[in-house]
C-alpha cells in the first residue's frame, strides 16, 4: 500500500490521483471490446452452433446434452454437502428473503382531487438470467444474491449460468428450487441469454456480476437486454478515525483478495494510524499472493488535511463497500454501495450473510444508483382513473397546457370530454348533454 497526504509536497499529484479515481472503471473494457463482439455477434447470429463452440472452447463442454445441468445433479449437490454448510446456505437464504420482502414496493392508489384516483401496480419481469462467477473462487453466494430478490418480486423464469459451476452452487440452486441452470460462461453466455438459442430462450433481464468479458457483453447487450449494472473489480473504502488496525487491515485484506484489480483505500487524518494500517495489511496478506498483488497495484492509505477532507474525498470516490465508525457518520455519507457501521461490522459479514446484496456498484456508479434489489426485477405501472368530477376540475388547466405545448390534438381529446359532461338542470335538478 502507497500512503500519500492530500496537503504538502506532492499535493497536486494527488489531486490528480483522486481525480483519476473519481473517473475510474469502463477504460478497461475496451482492450476485450473486439473480441467480445465478434462472440456475441456470432451467437445472436448463429445461435446453438456458436454457442456450442465456445462452450467447447471456453467452458470444457463436449456436448449439447452437457449445457444443462439436471435437477438430479443438483440435488446431488445438496445431498453431499456437509450438513453445517447446508444450514449457512439456508440461514444465509433467510436473511437475504427478509431483506428483499421489507424492500419490496408495494401496489397503492390514492386521490388528490375529488374524482382521481392515481396509483401503480407492482408486477414483476417475465423471466432473468443470473450469471454466477466461477473463477478463482466457487461463488454460491452470488447465486443467493441474484436469485431471491427475483423470487421475491415473484419472476416465473429464472436462469442460472455459471462456467464449470462448483458443487456448492449447483446446491444452492436446488435449495432455492431453481431448475433452469446451464454450464455457460463468458461472453458467449451473457449473448444466449440476451437473444436466445434453441437451447437457451432468451430473458428479459442480465443480473450478476463477471470479468472483463462477461461486463464489455453486458455492455454490448444493454439495448437489447436489460442488465443490473456494469460491475467491476470490487472495491473498498474505510473511512476511520479510531479504527482499531488489525480490524482496518484484515477489511482492506478480505476484499483485495478477489482480484488483483481490486481497489483497496483507508482514508484517515491520523498519519500514526495510516502507517500502522499499511503496516498491519502488509504483515496479513504475506501468505495471500492476490490479496498481497492488489494491495501492492492499488492500495492507498490517504491522509486528509481535515475530518471534513476526508468525508468530501470518501463521497467523490464513491465506493462500493464503505466502512465508517459510527452511526453518526451516516450523515455525511452521500455516495456508497453498501455503508459498514463500526469495528463488529466486518466487510465479508455483507458479502454472505447480513441480507443486503452483495452486488454492489463500482467505478464510482454508487454516485447514481444503489445495489441490486428486489426492484432490480419489478415494473412499476402507474394507474390513473377520472370520474366526471376529476375532469371538471382538472381538465380545463390540462387542455390549456396542451395548448401552449402546440398539441391542439391533445387539447381537444380532452374537451370533447368536457363538452359531453353533463350539467345539473337549475329547475328540474335534472342533468342533460
Amino acid at each position: 500500500m502507497k500512503l500519500i497526504r492530500t496537503k504538502g509536497r506532492g499535493a497536486r499529484q494527488v489531486a490528480e490521483m483522486l481525480a483519476a479515481l473519481e473517473r475510474r472503471g469502463g477504460a478497461a473494457l475496451d482492450s476485450v471490446l473486439p473480441a467480445v463482439r465478434r462472440i456475441v455477434a456470432d451467437v445472436r447470429k448463429r445461435g446453438d452452433r456458436a454457442l456450442l463452440r465456445y462452450a467447447t472452447q471456453f467452458d470444457g463442454l463436449s456436448n449439447a446434452a452437457a449445457l444443462r445441468v439436471t435437477p438430479q445433479e443438483m440435488a446431488a449437490a445438496w445431498e453431499a454437502l456437509d450438513p453445517a454448510l447446508q444450514e449457512a446456505l439456508a440461514t444465509a437464504a433467510a436473511q437475504i428473503r427478509a431483506f428483499a420482502e421489507k424492500q419490496l414496493p408495494p401496489s397503492w392508489n390514492a386521490s388528490s382531487v375529488d374524482g382521481l384516483t392515481t396509483g401503480q401496480l407492482v408486477r414483476p419481469l417475465g423471466s432473468v438470467g443470473c450469471y454466477v462467477p466461477s473463477g478463482r473462487h466457487p461463488l454460491p453466494s452470488t447465486l443467493l444474491m441474484t436469485a431471491i430478490p427475483a423470487q421475491v418480486a415473484g419472476v416465473p423464469r429464472i436462469a442460472a449460468v455459471s462456467p464449470k459451476p462448483a458443487p456448492e452452487t449447483l446446491a444452492a440452486a436446488h435449495m432455492l428450487g431453481i431448475t433452469e441452470f446451464y454450464r455457460l460462461g463468458g461472453a458467449h453466455a451473457v449473448a444466449a441469454l440476451a437473444y436466445g438459442t434453441t437451447t437457451v430462450a432468451r430473458v428479459d433481464k442480465i443480473v450478476g456480476p463477471g470479468n472483463l468479458y462477461v461486463t464489455a457483453a453486458k455492455r454490448l447487450v444493454a439495448f437489447d437486454c436489460a442488465i443490473d449494472m456494469l460491475a467491476g473489480p470490487t472495491e473498498i473504502v474505510i473511512t476511520s478515525e479510531r479504527g482499531r488496525v488489525a480490524d482496518i487491515a484484515s477489511d482492506l485484506v478480505a476484499q483485495a483478495e478477489h482480484d488483483p484489480e481490486a481497489l483497496a483505500i483507508f482514508i484517515t487524518t491520523r498519519e500514526d494510524l495510516a502507517k500502522d494500517v499499511i503496516a498491519e495489511a502488509k504483515l496479513r496478506s504475506r501468505d495471500n499472493a492476490v490479496a498481497r498483488e492488489s494491495l501492492d497495484l492499488n492500495g492507498l492509505a490517504i491522509v486528509a488535511s481535515s475530518v471534513d477532507e476526508a468525508r468530501a474525498i470518501t463521497n467523490r470516490l464513491a465506493p462500493e463497500h464503505l466502512t465508517v465508525d459510527a452511526a453518526s457518520d451516516l450523515e455525511w455519507v452521500e455516495n456508497a454501495g453498501s455503508v459498514f457501521v463500526g469495528r463488529w461490522s466486518a466487510q465479508p459479514m455483507g458479502d454472505y450473510i447480513s441480507g443486503p446484496n452483495h452486488t454492489l456498484p463500482t467505478g464510482g456508479t454508487a454516485r447514481v444508483r444503489g445495489g441490486l434489489s428486489v426492484n432490480d426485477f419489478v415494473k412499476l405501472i402507474t394507474v390513473q382513473e377520472y370520474s366526471v368530477q376529476g375532469l371538471r376540475t382538472l381538465g380545463p388547466q390540462a387542455a390549456l397546457l396542451a395548448e401552449a405545448e402546440g398539441l391542439t390534438g391533445h387539447a381537444e381529446a380532452i374537451r370533447t370530454r368536457l363538452r359531453r359532461i353533463p350539467r345539473a338542470n337549475k329547475e328540474t335538478g335534472g342533468s342533460r348533454d
